[in-house]
């Protein structure tokens, strides 16, 4: 009985001790837990006070800017001095005061606002002291001040560190009908290998031209950097891009989970290597150049229509110069090139030079019955013409003049064109030959008529690329007041 008692009071004894280290080994892992926070909280506030000194120093600089706020407005307007009356003293302050909402209603239409991702508590990728939001809010200052030199009125979605929730962010620029919406993100992944630039936008809403102010924003970041250029991601879930009214996009600029370009992040001047990107990008999305896709010899049964359903799926529209034995064989097609709000022209009525250009009569003639045809299939009295080879080539050369001077005389207006997917030379081209034609003859001219066929059908299996291969260009049908181009 002794026994069993002194084993039972050994026991407990034990148990006790047992109690009493576990009781130690907890409070000292809590001590270690709130060391290792505040050491981490220190380096990211360090890190935040870094930021916040890097942006007021860049903003403190003097930049040009389009629109001016209502305040400024107000304490600009020059003191009128005069012997008025009260009344009339009282309705000039009303004036001013309409201009002054006036201008700051055109300033909120303008503004394009630049969100650098996460902020506050919401640190994004941490890797050490180096966090997303800081780099985030450090591109996006410099992308502010970059527009703001170019004449844009350009704001942050967030001035500080404070934590403001996305869908609020974006809220904010939608009831200020903002012009624009880039939101700025690093990225992370498992595989540390991975780097590179993508880009983020909502292709399920063409109108809003998201995908080309993405693409734009892509190619001129990964051309000012030399970094891999991932891919463009059509995602309608992001909130950033669905939820704004606005053409929006979000670009991850870099893998912080890669060492390599997580060195390049924390530098002053790959983030300004980034900044000058984005800005060039919107400014070259806000200032297209101009560019006419025309295409000769159709309507063609088995392309045209292919080739009106990706301009009319991409909201693109062109302008055809058709020949009348075609018009009058598909007119079911001609006429869809009118409805769907297409320019129409005449190239001829049969493509065969020799007659075509035998003398100015001939040529005359052919026109004529060209004309007639469209006119009596779509109801267009066609203005515009392109003649069949060019307006100088090898058959026309000794009547071009006589032909040019007679069908100006009658008010007709004709194009030549200054860049050609060259895909009528009879050669067999791939798809992706006949856009680095384009491409390459195009040479970045400020206005550019492009020449290609509906009757070719690698011309339509390479239309898509096409249109994705010109982001800068604003596609616009020829009308009768567009410049021409001619030989």
């Amino acid at each position: 009985m002794y026994r069993k008692r002194g084993y039972r009071s050994l026991q407990r004894r034990r148990e006790e001790l047992r109690s009493y280290l576990r009781r130690i080994v907890t409070g000292l892992s809590i001590v270690c837990i709130i060391i290792v926070c505040a050491a981490v909280a220190v380096k990211t506030r360090k890190a935040t006070q870094s930021v916040e000194a890097a942006t007021a120093q860049m903003q403190s600089g003097t930049v040009t800017v389009k629109t001016r706020a209502r305040d400024t407005l107000a304490q600009e307007q020059p003191a009128v001095l005069g012997t008025g009356s009260e009344d009339s003293g009282d309705k000039r302050d009303d004036r001013e005061e309409e201009t002054a909402m006036q201008e700051a209603q055109s300033e909120e239409t303008s503004v394009i606002v630049i969100d650098p991702g996460h902020g506050g508590v919401d640190g994004g990728c941490v890797f050490g002291n180096i966090v997303e939001k800081d780099i985030n809010r450090m591109i996006a200052a410099r992308v502010v001040v970059r527009l703001r030199e170019m004449g844009y009125q350009a704001e942050l979605a967030r001035e500080g560190d404070e934590y403001i929730d996305k869908m609020d962010r974006v809220e904010n620029a939608n009831a200020r009908n903002a012009l624009l919406y880039v939101s700025i993100h690093q990225n992370s992944c498992e595989d540390e290998s991975v780097a590179g630039i993508e880009t983020w936008y909502d292709g399920t809403d063409a109108g809003r031209d998201s995908g080309r102010l993405a693409q734009l924003i892509q190619q001129e970041t990964v051309k000012e950097t030399g970094a891999v250029s991932r891919e463009l991601v059509s995602d309608s879930e992001l909130c950033v891009t669905s939820k704004s009214t606005m053409p929006s996009c979000l670009i991850e600029t870099g893998f912080l989970s890669n060492e390599e370009e997580r060195g390049r992040l924390i530098t002053g001047a790959y983030r300004d290597q980034l900044a000058a990107g984005i800005a060039r990008g919107i400014d070259r999305y806000l200032n297209p150049k101009t560019m006419y896709l025309t295409f000769d010899d159709g309507p063609s049964e088995e392309n045209t229509d292919r080739i009106l359903d990706i301009l009319k799926e991409r909201n693109v529209k062109a302008t055809f110069f058709v020949i009348g034995e075609y018009v009058r064989r598909y007119p079911e097609t001609a006429r869809r090139i009118v409805q769907e709000g297409h320019a129409i022209g005449i190239h001829c009525d049969v493509h065969d030079y020799k007659t075509l250009y035998a003398d100015v009569d001939s040529y005359m003639e052919d026109f004529q019955k060209a004309y007639d045809t469209v006119y009596e299939v779509t109801g267009v009295e066609a203005r515009l013409f392109r003649f069949p080879g060019g307006s100088i080539n090898a058959f026309n050369k000794k009547v071009s003049k006589e032909i040019i001077e007679a069908m100006e005389a009658k008010g007709f207006v004709y194009y030549d064109w200054n860049a050609s997917l060259e895909d009528a030379t009879g050669k067999e081209n791939s798809p992706e030959k006949l856009v680095s034609n384009a491409v390459e003859t195009a040479m970045g001219r400020q206005q550019v008529v492009l020449l290609a066929h509906d009757r070719v059908t690698c011309t339509a299996d390479a239309l898509p690329a096409l249109l994705d291969a010109f982001p800068e260009y604003r596609m616009e049908p020829l009308t009768a007041r567009t410049e021409p181009v001619h030989f």
